[in-house]
């Protein structure tokens, strides 16, 4: 008898309540979906791994493994470290049905939700005030395109104030240079975090923050993307996808990565 089933793959974090925000959004999208056998894992710094993971769904059953990437764009964990881990089990499980999601990337609709946090902040934000758009970073350089991309469609939806961006690694502008080009401006500094939960990268933007504000600085943070509904509606969107998607081959796993990357 076939038996569907559904692995969420989050990042990982040494923080606990970053990994209990995870599997509680996690938990939320999985009522959308309509496959009883699933399950959690991460790909750093937090168990279950990836591989034991996809052990745990075959051992209760699974003859069919869709594999969604908890990403929001698309760089080197959902090109090579992913992949890697799903030939391997492809080869370990030769008689297992495997697919692979994909990221939430770039939708429109994902500004909606960082327009609802910086009003969070400031219901009439003005021109007196700029936008810093914080990126995690990556070395593809469809991470920058990306992030250019949703500073862009941000400035529209915000009515044209002006929206910077910067990232946290691997890419430039640092943070720390955005922050310094922005508190140069004549204005109010909203620091726009692209993250999905909290964790160190958080707690050191927010420690960063403060430090700013005792010295006299006009700059705060809105609160990361987390569980916002629109945030879990893309997610469960993905995982449907994934699970109508074609079965893959090991083949097809790698060359169409390999398309990808070029």
């Amino acid at each position: 008898m076939e038996m569907r089933s559904v692995l969420y793959v989050s990042h990982g974090s040494r923080v606990k309540e970053a990994r209990d925000e995870a599997e509680s959004f996690l938990h939320t999208v999985h009522e959308q979906v309509d496959v009883p056998l699933w399950g959690i894992c991460f790909l750093e710094l937090a168990e279950p791994s990836m591989r034991e993971g996809i052990k745990r769904l075959v051992d209760k059953g699974a003859t069919e493994i869709t594999i969604i990437p908890v990403l929001l764009l698309s760089a080197g964990h959902y090109y090579q470290d992913i992949p890697e881990e799903i030939v391997d089990a492809m080869n370990m499980y030769p008689k297992i049905k495997f697919k692979y999601g994909k990221p939430i990337g770039v939708q429109g609709r994902i500004n909606e939700v960082l327009v609802d946090r910086v009003k969070e902040l400031s219901s009439s934000v003005s021109k007196k005030e700029d936008i810093l758009l914080v990126g995690r970073g990556s070395k593809n350089p469809e991470t920058k395109h990306s992030i250019q991309s949703i500073a862009s469609n941000l400035k529209k939806k915000m009515n044209g104030i002006s929206v910077d961006v910067c990232y946290l690694a691997a890419c430039k502008p640092s943070f720390e240079e955005g922050l310094e080009r922005s508190l140069k401006k004549d204005s109010e500094t909203i620091v726009v975090p692209y993250l999905w939960f909290t964790g160190i990268l958080i707690e050191s933007m927010k420690q960063k923050i403060s430090h700013l504000q005792k010295e006299g600085h006009k700059v705060k943070m809105t609160h990361y993307l987390g569980s916002h509904p629109i945030m879990v509606l893309a997610m469960a969107e993905r995982v449907k996808e994934a699970i109508d998607s074609q079965e893959l081959t090991e083949s097809l796993v790698k060359s169409e990565l390999c398309r990808e990357r070029m």
